[in-house]
C-alpha cells in the first residue's frame, strides 16, 4: 500500500511503502503506538462505502486554461478515472460536489459511470447532508477529499476527511489522512485503492477503458 500521512494528537506519522516514519521531532513513538495508529487509520478506511470528491484541486491539478471562446480547460488523471470506474462497478457511492461549473468535466464524470454530480454548489454541507440522509449513511462510511477553504466545513461530516498533498494548510490541519499525491495527480485513486484493497475488491478489470 502506497504512502500518505496520518495525523494524530502527538504529531504526524508518514506512511511509507514499507512502514511509518515519525515526522515529529519532539515525540518518539514506541512500536506499539505506531501499530495502534496504523490500525486506527486502516480501520477508518475499511468502513468506507461512499467517496465524496471536490473537483478543482482534487480531481484536477487546479489549473485553468482559458481557451478561445472562453472555454475553461482542466487537467484530470487517467488513473483516477480507472479507480472511479472500478469503484462504481463494485457498488460504492461516488459523489462529486463542486463550486465550479464545467460541462466537459460533468461529461467525463458521467462517462465514468458517476451519477451523483453536483456542480455550482454554494453550500456543500447542505448537499452532502441531504445525500447522507437519503441514503441512510453513517458518518464513518463517508470519505471526503477536498483541497481548499470551501471544503473546510463539509469535511466535518465525513468520518474520514482527506486531502491531496498540495491542499491549503487549513485543509491539511482538518484532514485525518493527507495523500502523498497532489490534486490531479492520482490522489483520488490513492484513497479509493486503499479502501478497496482493505475490503478485498480492488483488482484488474479489463472491461474498464482508460478515460
Amino acid at each position: 500500500m502506497s504512502g500518505g500521512i496520518i495525523k494524530n494528537d502527538f504529531g504526524i506519522l508518514e506512511l511509507g511503502n514499507f512502514g511509518i516514519e515519525n515526522k515529529n521531532p519532539i515525540f518518539k513513538f514506541s512500536p506499539a503506538i505506531l501499530r495502534d495508529q496504523i490500525f486506527k487509520l486502516l480501520n477508518k478506511f475499511k468502513h468506507i462505502t461512499t467517496f465524496v470528491f471536490d473537483v478543482d484541486g482534487v480531481l484536477t491539478d487546479g489549473t485553468l486554461l482559458v481557451l478561445p471562446g472562453g472555454v475553461m480547460a482542466r487537467r484530470m488523471n487517467i488513473r483516477d478515472g480507472y479507480a472511479l470506474q472500478l469503484a462504481v462497478k463494485k457498488g460504492y457511492h461516488i459523489v462529486i460536489i463542486s463550486g465550479g461549473n464545467s460541462d466537459e468535466v460533468t461529461n467525463r464524470l458521467t462517462k465514468l459511470g458517476i451519477t451523483d454530480i453536483w456542480m455550482q454548489v454554494e453550500n456543500k454541507t447542505s448537499v452532502l447532508q441531504q445525500f447522507m440522509q437519503e441514503h441512510q449513511l453513517e458518518k464513518n462510511a463517508v470519505l471526503y477529499m477536498g483541497d481548499d477553504i470551501p471544503d473546510l466545513q463539509v469535511m466535518q461530516l465525513a468520518g474520514l476527511p482527506c486531502c491531496p498533498a498540495d491542499a491549503a494548510q487549513e485543509i491539511k490541519e482538518a484532514a485525518v489522512y493527507i495523500s502523498h499525491l497532489k490534486g490531479g495527480d492520482g490522489c483520488a485513486r490513492d484513497v479509493i485503492e486503499k479502501v478497496m484493497r482493505l475490503r478485498g475488491n480492488w483488482g484488474e478489470d479489463v472491461s474498464i477503458r482508460a478515460r
